[in-house]
């Protein structure tokens, strides 16, 4: 098959051969359908070669195993969708699906093709079912090599994963043209979907990359931490994976007002090097991702103080709901570090909808039956704790550091509801202040009090987290899900 590099050479892109080529192991890439082309008749269509109709598909092996991936080729008719290209996407969906693999989809494209009308529209429709059927059974990764406008935008936001290259891709609904025609706004690509925007603002992208290469190692990279079908187990023991000096004494500071990174703490627990963030640049004051613990794949969700003090707010919940969901699909143990004050009160996150988005974390977690472990730092208050993998909703195990404080709310703030009366108009009211504060820390915020309630199982010292985690997640290998009401599915808040 020849492939017309020099085109998109020009445009300071890869062919989509060259993509495949980065991507899968070298030399293990097998094409399928490589003589489908299209069907239309109209608009001087008529004997015009479109080559495998824009779009090579077949099957390759990244790091030994199997995935199916599509490319859209821009140099063929723009990689414009028309009723062929389409059914070869779909049929490739299916047979990742049939075959038990991760589907890959590589999208740069002009869009529909204008010349098959409805046929180009029903191409869509195909994909997008079909991104439906293997949701939740085998992973599905969309790297966004291109333009992808329009309906074209739907597919990759049906799938798991969506990877952006800076400078390179762009996703929008409507192109900037018809945005200043309807709108009257003017506006960049740049600005109305590239890679940046979606990766730090709209939350729709997953994984940010500077250019072609490092986005197809980071994908690859990706398929080495996640199971490749919702049957995999992810409890394989490494004796020899590499770990850190556990150096987790000093990492919280004495201050209890005082920031400090939560991956400090997940780099040093999990295996050395094996940490994968997810949406790294969305919704900072939250942090997920893929990590291994003596070889075991878990996926991990954590406040990050760093960032708005870890403070539970829409995209953050957005964020934490949709990868438990991910991680619960696929078996992949749950650990959660929690170090929250709250959901983030004010007007503008309750027009929002604060409510709503906050409670696809208490669904998420509470439908959730893969094991889950928590582990209580610092701050655990009010509903934001409830939310963070409690008890209450199902966590299997919960630990607490030394450090931990689970209450309604902090000393500070319950002190001065519950006494303002008393302290009203007193000389020494800083004293009295002072005092009660003390007391209420003693009597309502140490961890052992959750202890006794059984709400925590135990208060465990930082250096031993990497091996209590590693003891509780291997108890939980033989999970099975306890039995739920007899229903077609639930109504998640969305």
């Amino acid at each position: 098959m020849q492939y017309d590099l020099e085109k998109q050479h020009k445009k300071g892109k890869l062919h989509a051969i060259e993509r495949i080529d980065l991507l899968v192991d070298r030399g293990s890439f097998v094409e399928i359908d490589s003589g489908v082309s299209h069907d239309c008749h109209d608009f001087g269509m008529e004997g015009k070669q479109t080559p495998y109709d824009g779009v090579i598909t077949g099957f390759g092996i990244v790091d030994g195993k199997q995935v199916g991936i599509y490319a859209q080729d821009f140099t063929v008719m723009g990689g414009s969708l028309g009723h062929a290209h389409g059914r070869k996407i779909a049929r490739m969906i299916e047979l990742c699906i049939e075959s038990r693999c991760p589907c890959i989809g590589i999208n740069d494209s002009g869009g529909a093709r204008i010349q098959e009308g409805i046929k180009s529209l029903a191409g869509y429709g195909d994909i997008f079912f079909q991104n439906t059927i293997a949701s939740g059974y085998i992973p599905q990764i969309s790297i966004i090599a291109g333009p992808c406008a329009g309906g074209a935008v739907y597919s990759p936001g049906l799938t798991d994963f969506v990877f952006v290259i800076d400078k390179v891709s762009q996703m929008f609904v409507t192109g900037p043209k018809v945005v200043k025609a309807v709108m009257n706004e003017d506006v960049t690509s740049e600005q109305l979907g590239g890679a940046a925007m979606h990766a730090g603002e709209s939350g729709v992208a997953h994984v940010f990359s500077k250019n072609e290469k490092e986005c197809f190692q980071k994908v690859r990279m990706l398929l080495r931490s996640i199971p490749h079908c919702s049957d995999e187990h992810c409890f394989i023991k490494d004796d020899n994976a590499k770990k850190r000096k556990c150096k987790l004494d000093d990492v919280i500071p004495q201050s209890k007002t005082k920031a400090y990174d939560v991956k400090d703490i997940i780099i040093e627990t999990f295996d050395e090097d094996s940490f994968f963030e997810i949406q790294k640049e969305f919704a900072r004051n939250a942090v997920v991702g893929f990590a291994k613990l003596a070889g075991i794949k878990v996926g991990i969700v954590a406040n990050q103080p760093n960032v708005m003090g870890g403070v539970l707010n829409c995209d953050a919940s957005d964020k934490i709901a949709r990868f438990v969901n991910y991680c619960d699909a696929f078996g992949i143990p749950l650990v959660t570090m929690v170090d929250v004050p709250g959901y983030l009160p004010g007007s503008a996150e309750e027009k929002k909808g604060i409510i709503r988005h906050g409670a696809k974390v208490l669904y998420a977690y509470s439908r959730a039956t893969t094991p889950k472990v928590t582990l209580l730092l610092r701050k655990a208050f009010g509903g934001a704790y409830i939310a963070m993998c409690s008890k209450h909703l199902g966590a299997d195990f919960v630990f607490a550091w030394p450090s931990a404080e689970i209450a309604v709310m902090g000393a500070q703030g319950a002190v001065d509801v519950l006494y303002a009366k008393q302290m009203s108009g007193k000389a020494d009211k800083e004293d009295l202040r002072s005092q009660k504060i003390q007391e209420y820390n003693e009597k309502f915020l140490s961890p052992d009090i959750a202890v006794k309630l059984g709400y925590v199982d135990d208060v465990i010292k930082p250096q031993d987290t990497r091996d209590k985690l590693f003891m509780f997640l291997w108890i939980l290998r033989n999970k099975k899900a306890t039995p739920m009401p007899d229903k077609k599915h639930g109504n998640m808040p969305l």
